[in-house]
């Protein structure tokens, strides 16, 4: 039956030419904009998984950025100590000629000061963005290393802990702290002392004696040839009046039992608090240094006792100049392991942040070569939709003759 009202052929023609036109309005969306999803029209969870990539990848971008800067501040940090390094090597050669008697040791002092100083304006000038590392200002620093998204949806951070190394030189204590009775020489900072103990049955003795101004923290060390052990004052151990004298002294009679020294003893004298007595029953003398190093002062604090204008101080400065060596090294080598390990985790945060854009754009970004075939299949549907609409439309006119 024809019908002049109801033209069923132009309506399903219509219909497809829609369709066409609709699939082709979005393969031209996909080409101009890049992507097959979006917006959340185009398919809401993907394009709401997408998002959340995008944001977590706005935040590595972030984080790349603190790793760069704290990889910067422990770089300038690890040069100074390794300057230090070498600036205490050249203090040392120094003291190690003022150990013959046949030099000027002023003049060598007079270097040795020089060579402090400028110490002392490296430990200064080793700071990036108004973060100094090697001064003593700061304990610990935390760099932002990570964020990490769990599976119910929440974030947290995660840092990198950069340990500061306390290379100072000022802020040291010269408390008479030790006094040896018989043959010992005091320094004239009055906080340490060099005597040597005879073979078989040398003895001397040590006091060890701060009365109640010892502080937790405060350090005293006892140099026994080429092996040294140390004593850090507690909490617990800051008692009234000479009874912390006599902790500090067992405590450190303890550490030098422990170094294992053949034929050296040393026993407690309980009659005189904080007394021990050192006795050599072995068959090579022996020389004894101390040092005392109070809570405050800096990594580098021995360094402002060292005199060499003597020949005791000469002997002392010698003892004490390895160990700040060892500190200067030790604070390299600890802040190239720090940044080693930022320079791991920011190549891994730039390539973890290469690897999500590339999720996101699995997700969402067009194939454009499936684009382009696509659109001119759309497009030759499209005449092909309008030539039958066409043809649809003049069937009604077939009805005409059927009245002529």
């Amino acid at each position: 039956m024809s019908s002049i009202l109801t033209n069923t052929s132009s309506m399903v023609a219509l219909q497809t030419l829609k369709g066409i036109n609709a699939n082709l309005m979005k393969t031209q969306d996909e080409i101009s904009t890049g992507k097959s999803v979006a917006s959340a029209k185009d398919n809401a969870a993907v394009w709401a998984i997408s998002k959340v990539m995008e944001a977590d990848v706005k935040g590595f971008k972030g984080i790349s950025d603190s790793l760069s800067l704290g990889e910067s501040t422990v770089a300038v940090a690890r040069q100074a100590a390794e300057t230090l390094t070498d600036l205490l090597t050249e203090v040392k050669g120094k003291i190690v000629a003022a150990q013959d008697d046949n030099v000027d040791r002023a003049k060598i002092q007079t270097d040795i000061v020089a060579l402090r100083d400028q110490i002392a304006t490296v430990v200064g000038a080793a700071q990036f963005n108004g973060l100094n590392l090697v001064d003593g200002s700061q304990s610990t620093v935390d760099v932002l290393a990570s964020l990490d998204r769990q599976s119910d949806g929440s974030v947290t951070t995660s840092s990198i802990s950069i340990a500061a190394q306390d290379l100072s030189i000022g802020g040291y204590a010269a408390s008479n702290i030790f006094n040896a009775s018989t043959g010992g020489t005091i320094s004239t900072d009055g906080d340490s002392f060099v005597t040597t103990l005879d073979k078989a049955g040398g003895s001397d003795d040590l006091t060890i004696a701060n009365g109640g101004t010892w502080a937790a923290g405060d350090q005293v060390s006892v140099a026994i040839g080429d092996k040294t052990a140390t004593y850090t004052v507690t909490a617990n151990d800051i008692l009234a009046g000479s009874s912390t004298d006599d902790l500090v002294a067992v405590g450190l009679k303890n550490a030098i039992d422990g170094l294992g020294i053949a034929g050296i003893s040393v026993d407690y004298d309980s009659g005189t608090p904080g007394q021990l007595v050192f006795t050599n029953d072995g068959s090579q003398d022996l020389t004894v240094t101390g040092q005392f190093k109070n809570a405050g002062a800096g990594g580098l604090g021995l360094l402002s006792t060292v005199d060499v204008s003597s020949a005791a101080g000469a002997a002392q400065a010698l003892s004490n100049i390895e160990g700040l060596i060892q500190t200067g090294i030790d604070a390299a080598a600890a802040f190239g392991s720090s940044e080693s390990r930022i320079a791991i985790q920011n190549t891994f945060v730039s390539k973890l942040s290469d690897a999500l854009k590339a999720g996101i754009g699995s997700m969402v970004d067009a194939d454009m070569e499936e684009a382009s075939a696509r659109l001119q299949a759309l497009q030759v549907q499209q005449q092909l939709g309008v030539q039958s609409l066409s043809i649809a439309n003049q069937a009604p006119q077939s009805i005409l003759s059927l009245f002529r």
